[in-house]
């Protein structure tokens, strides 16, 4: 058994637990933390496999934006416990489908494994020779700004015009609201800002 296989056993056992904990743990928060770990152990199995560039947009994209926003909402939310007790028995019959769905794919994955083994033609990658080829990542970014440069552009415009549209949608203007005219406060007379009034005694 090599390193490559080592390191792909550890974050896919790590990443199980991880699931496991995020599913059973009743604090909210907590399981936000633990669904980063999950999000954290799959890149890492991606990176083993050889898909770099999906293990990078998993963490930038799970990690950097999707599980931080769950868990702001989550503290900003304060979900607190439920007291309602939850009947476990009607949720069972659900649970035997999911858990027998997941066996069955865990043992088909196996099952390719050892046959992949047997036929050697399992084969993971050696990261000391991939530093002098190409990687995935050089690959797409070359297609993506020399071939599909256009369309590149084209989808960065279509997200630009996203965005201002979601900022335009947001903003209401209220025609109540009494605003500052700097303009007009800058080209009136000096002179007259100051006013003496006679009391009467």
């Amino acid at each position: 058994m090599n390193i490559d296989t080592i390191i792909f056993y550890f974050f896919g056992s790590f990443s199980i637990i991880s699931a496991i904990l995020v599913v059973t743990l009743s604090n909210a928060v907590h399981s936000v933390l633990f669904l980063i770990v999950v999000f954290c152990n799959v890149a890492g199995l991606l990176l083993v496999l050889g898909a770099e560039f999906f293990s990078f947009m998993f963490l930038i994209v799970y990690v950097g934006a999707i599980a931080v926003l769950f868990l702001f909402v989550v503290m900003m939310l304060n979900i607190k416990i439920n007291p309602i007790k939850i009947d476990n028995f009607s949720i069972i019959p659900i649970g035997i489908i999911i858990f027998l769905v997941l066996i069955s794919q865990i043992i088909s994955s196996v099952d390719n494994h050892v046959t992949l083994i047997e036929n050697n033609c399992m084969v993971y990658i050696p990261w000391l020779i991939e530093n002098n080829y190409l990687s995935n990542i050089e690959v797409i970014g070359t297609f993506l700004y020399t071939k599909f440069c256009i369309l590149f552009l084209v989808c960065g415009l279509i997200l630009l015009v996203a965005m201002i549209g979601a900022i335009v949608l947001t903003m209401h203007q209220r025609s109540i609201v009494k605003k500052q005219q700097v303009s007009t406060q800058l080209v009136r007379d000096s002179r007259g800002v100051i006013k003496f009034i006679k009391l009467r005694k």
